[in-house]
C-alpha cells in the first residue's frame, strides 16, 4: 500500500499522457476503445496504450484502465479477449464497477490489480470490505461521502485496500453519476459513456393546457438551469482528505482539454508537495489556489466532504467561466529564444504568463516575436501551430511549458 497521496490525473489520448506525466501526475487513468465511461474522448487503442504505458512506467508513473461500464451479455462474451489485451499493454490496474466483470478480470487476469469504480456507489464500510474480499484492492468511494465517512471506512476496513476519492471536477446531479436523464431524453446512455449532459440545460416549466408557453421557475425571463451542479474543488484541503484516510486524490476529466490536464494536475502536484512540507500546518499559497481558476470551469463548490451543501448547484447558467487562453508551447529555451508551436493567435504587447511544472507562473510582455528562422520580426502568430521564437532571457524555462494570456 503507498504511503504517500497519489496524484491521479485523467488522460483521453496520449497528447494529454504526455501533459499529466510531465506535470507531476503520480498516477494516470485512461480509456481504451470499448468498456469505459467516456466513448466522447479519443481513447486508446490498444497500440497506443502500449506506446502510452510504456513512457509512463519510463516515468515512475502508474497507468489505470477504465472497465467500468455495465457490459451486456454480447460483450460478456468478448470482454476477456479485452481484459487479456489490456494486461499485454502493461496496465497496472483495471477500474470496474459490475461484480461479473471483477468476476472475469480474476479469472483471465489473475495478476491484474482491481480498482472499483465509483460506479458501484461504495458508501459503507462493509461494503468496502466486502469488494476486498472479492479481491479489490483499491476502493474509489461514491462522491457522496463526508470526510467523517470517510473516517469510518478507513477505520473499519482491512488496512491493505486503499481508498480513492475525487477531489476535482464536474459532478453529476445523479447518485455517483448513475444518471438517467440523458438516456430517457435522447438515448444516449449516461452509465455507458455517452452523456449529453441535460443536467446543464435550461429548463422552464410547461402548462400542459397552453403548451405554447413557458414558465420560468424563477422570476428570470432566462429560465433556470435547476440541475446544474458546480464543480467539486478540494485543492484547499488536502490535509483533511490525508487525514480522513484517502490515498489517491483523484481528478476528473478524461474528456476535457490538454491545457486543463497540464493546469489541474500541476496545481494539485504543487498542493500535495506543499502539505508534505509540513502535514500539521497546511496552507495552501494563493499563487497555487489561483492555478484552478485559470481554466474553464463552473463554480466550484467542496461537494458532500463537509456534509450536505446548499449550495452545490448554480441556476443562472450551464456554461463554463474560461479566463485565460493558451497561445503557445515552448518546444525548448535556447540562446535565449522561446522556440514555440503557436496554438493561438497573439501579437506583440501583449501581456502573458508561462507557466512551467511546479514552478510559480511567470508573468511578461511579448516584446518581439521572430519567425522560425530567426530571420524576421513579425506583428503577430497568426497561423494555427506555427513555429516562432521570443526573445526570453529572464531564466532557463521547461520544455513543454505552456504561454498563456488573460481573455
Amino acid at each position: 500500500m503507498k504511503n504517500k497521496l497519489e496524484v491521479l490525473s485523467p488522460v483521453g489520448d496520449l497528447e494529454r499522457l504526455y501533459a499529466a506525466i510531465q506535470y507531476g501526475a503520480d498516477a494516470i487513468y485512461l480509456g481504451g476503445t470499448d468498456f469505459g465511461m467516456r466513448t466522447s474522448t479519443n481513447n486508446f487503442t490498444f497500440d497506443e496504450m502500449k506506446k502510452g504505458v510504456d513512457f509512463a512506467h519510463e516515468n515512475n508513473v502508474d497507468v489505470y484502465l477504465t472497465c467500468n461500464t455495465i457490459p451486456t451479455n454480447e460483450e460478456m462474451d468478448v470482454l476477456p479477449e479485452f481484459l487479456k489485451n489490456s494486461e499485454k499493454s502493461g496496465v497496472d490496474a483495471f477500474i470496474v464497477a459490475d461484480i461479473g466483470t471483477l468476476s472475469l478480470a480474476k479469472k483471465h487476469t489473475p495478476n491484474m490489480e482491481i480498482h472499483i469504480s465509483t460506479q458501484a456507489g461504495i458508501m459503507n464500510y462493509s461494503t468496502a470490505n466486502a469488494m476486498y474480499d472479492l479481491g479489490a484492492n483499491r476502493i474509489v468511494l461514491a462522491r457522496e461521502l463526508s470526510l467523517e465517512d470517510i473516517k469510518i471506512i478507513r477505520d473499519k476496513t482491512n488496512p491493505n485496500i486503499e481508498i480513492e476519492a475525487f477531489v476535482h471536477g464536474a459532478m453529476c446531479m445523479a447518485f455517483s453519476g448513475r444518471c438517467l436523464i440523458s438516456n430517457y431524453m435522447l438515448g444516449r446512455d449516461a452509465n455507458r459513456g455517452s452523456c449529453a449532459q441535460p443536467c446543464r440545460w435550461e429548463y422552464f416549466l410547461i402548462d400542459g393546457r397552453k403548451p405554447d408557453i413557458r414558465y420560468p421557475i424563477f422570476e428570470d425571463e432566462k429560465g433556470t438551469h435547476i440541475l446544474n451542479a458546480k464543480d467539486l474543488c478540494m485543492i484547499e484541503y488536502i490535509d483533511k482528505i490525508a487525514d480522513a484516510g484517502v490515498s489517491s486524490l483523484k481528478i476528473e476529466g478524461r474528456a476535457k482539454s490538454s491545457y486543463y490536464v497540464s493546469v489541474i494536475t500541476n496545481a494539485y502536484r504543487l498542493a500535495v508537495d506543499q502539505y508534505y512540507k509540513d502535514p500539521k500546518n497546511f496552507k495552501l499559497d494563493n499563487w497555487v489556489l489561483d492555478e484552478v481558476f485559470k481554466v474553464s470551469h463552473r463554480k466550484y463548490s467542496t461537494g458532500f466532504y463537509f456534509g450536505k451543501q446548499s449550495d452545490s448547484e448554480y441556476y443562472e447558467n450551464g456554461g463554463y467561466s474560461r479566463n485565460y487562453d493558451i497561445i503557445a508551447v515552448i518546444n525548448q529555451h535556447k540562446d535565449n529564444y522561446l522556440e514555440c508551436t503557436q496554438k493561438n493567435k497573439f501579437c506583440i504587447g501583449e501581456k502573458v504568463e508561462i507557466m512551467q511544472p511546479g514552478k510559480k507562473p511567470i508573468e511578461f510582455i511579448i516584446q518581439n516575436i521572430i519567425d522560425k528562422d530567426k530571420n524576421l520580426s513579425i506583428d503577430s502568430a497568426c497561423h494555427a501551430t506555427m513555429k516562432i521564437n521570443i526573445p526570453f532571457d529572464v531564466e532557463e524555462i521547461i520544455s513543454g511549458s505552456i504561454i498563456r494570456r488573460y481573455k
